[in-house]
Formats: structure tokens, sequence, C-alpha cells
């Protein structure tokens, strides 16, 4: 039986094709659409790049490509450019998931941690993520599995432009963060931690909503090279789910 291969469709290109860098000087690129369509398969079936099927070209074309617009930052560009802002959403839930990380995804050179840290469950990295009122991913960010997740609200909250209010569980539940969002005219739906004294009342109609987020989080992990980490750069992983994101929710 022929193995099934995933390629872009006509909408999907249609939509990632005006984004592709232009008039870069070097040697002239061999075909976008059947690299890139390479690549988002290598995501989706979580094989190792050696093992990309011949449909796509050499193995080395394909990851060489993905790991240098990683590098340049050009799979988070296209993905902003995808999402873009449209005024003030309603409502907006964060959250974030812990991901195993392969023996292969250690012993990067020199630098930080890369986002991997121990604990009781070995090495992990944890993916930072806030969804609009859609449930659509607007910013993902990456830390070590054994951050807290609170430790990346700020930032995920100043790389999102403005909404009427935030979904999140007890976990984020802190004074800080509920005095920051004040500031920025942003409603607070976050249940208490029961080490609070008085419990700050919440809507609870609208906290059902939050599990956005957490659908969120299972349509990406369909994506085998983002249910379990492989790459050893930090900066490899996160290019690997924000494209994974980019074709599950903003390129249909």
């Amino acid at each position: 039986m022929a193995k099934q291969v995933r390629w872009l469709s006509d909408e999907e290109w249609a939509r990632i094709e005006p984004l592709l860098p232009r008039g870069r000087k070097g040697a002239h690129r061999v075909d976008d659409r059947r690299v890139i369509s390479g690549i988002v398969h290598m995501l989706k079936s979580g094989v190792r790049w050696r093992d990309c099927t011949p449909e796509f070209g050499p193995y080395t074309t394909v990851y060489n490509r993905f790991n240098r617009w990683s590098r340049q930052g050009l799979w988070l560009q296209m993905f902003e450019a995808l999402t873009g802002h449209n005024g003030i959403f309603d409502g907006a839930a964060i959250d974030a998931t812990h991901v195993k990380a392969h023996r292969s995804a250690a012993g990067a050179k020199g630098g930080p941690s890369q986002a991997i840290g121990r604990s009781r469950g070995g090495r992990t990295t944890k993916i930072h993520g806030q969804v609009d009122d859609r449930g659509r991913p607007r910013v993902l960010l990456l830390s070590a599995g054994n951050i807290n997740d609170i430790s990346m609200a700020e930032a995920l909250i100043k790389a999102a432009g403005p909404f009427r209010r935030l979904l999140a569980d007890k976990g984020y539940d802190a004074n800080h963060l509920r005095r920051r969002l004040a500031e920025r005219g942003t409603e607070a739906v976050i249940p208490s931690t029961t080490s609070r004294r008085t419990p700050i009342p919440y809507d609870t109609i609208a906290y059902k909503d939050r599990n956005r987020v957490e659908r969120m989080w299972c349509r990406l992990k369909d994506f085998r090279r983002v249910a379990t980490r492989y790459d050893k750069l930090a900066a490899n992983y996160l290019s690997g789910v924000l494209i994974a994101a980019a074709c599950a929710y903003w390129l249909n």
C-alpha cells in the first residue's frame, strides 16, 4: 500500500504563498510548495527528517529550509501575518501544556537550557498559549517544563492585542496578574485558589469557555513532532509549533 503524504491544498497555498520571502540573494529556491508541504508532512507524521518521503525531494532540502527559516525568524513572521489583528476581541484564554522531550532533543551545544527542564516526569518542555474568542492560537511561547505557568502570563498578555476579558484556571490566580489586567481594562475570569481567605468572584458562565484553549492543545498535538519534542533547539521546536498552529487554524 502506498504511503499517504500531506500536501498543502490549493486554498492553503493561496494563503501562504504571498507571505514567502522574495528577492533574496543566493541560488534559486526549489519548489516552495513542495518543500513546505514536506515540512508540514514531517511535523504531522513525526518521523525522522532522513525518512522524509521522496515525493518531497531530498530530505536535506526539506530540513535545511525548515532550519534556515527558523533561524531567520521567518516562520514566526508568517504566523504573525496570518493571525493579524482586527481590533479588540472579546475573550482570550491562556494555559500551558507539557511536552515530553525525546532523548534526541538533549545535547544542544552551548547557550541556555533550550527550554528543556527536569521534573519528576523527566525532561519536558512547556508550551504557553493564548487563544482568542474563537479558540484560535494568537500567541505561542516556550519555557522549560519545570517553570510555573504564571511566570509566562505577562509575556503572553504583552504579546497579544487588546481583549476585554481573560479566562484562566486557578494556577494564574495572583494579585500582580489581576492588577496588570485591571490596568489594561481587562476583566479577570480566574477562580481563586484555596489559599485565599476571601475568594474573588468571577463569571462562572464565561469561565466555561476556557476549554477552548484545552481543545487547541489537543488539535496541535495531532502533529506528532509537536506532541513529542525531537528538536535540540528551542527555536526549531517553536517553529514547528507555529507551523502546526497555522495549518490547523489559519490556512483554511
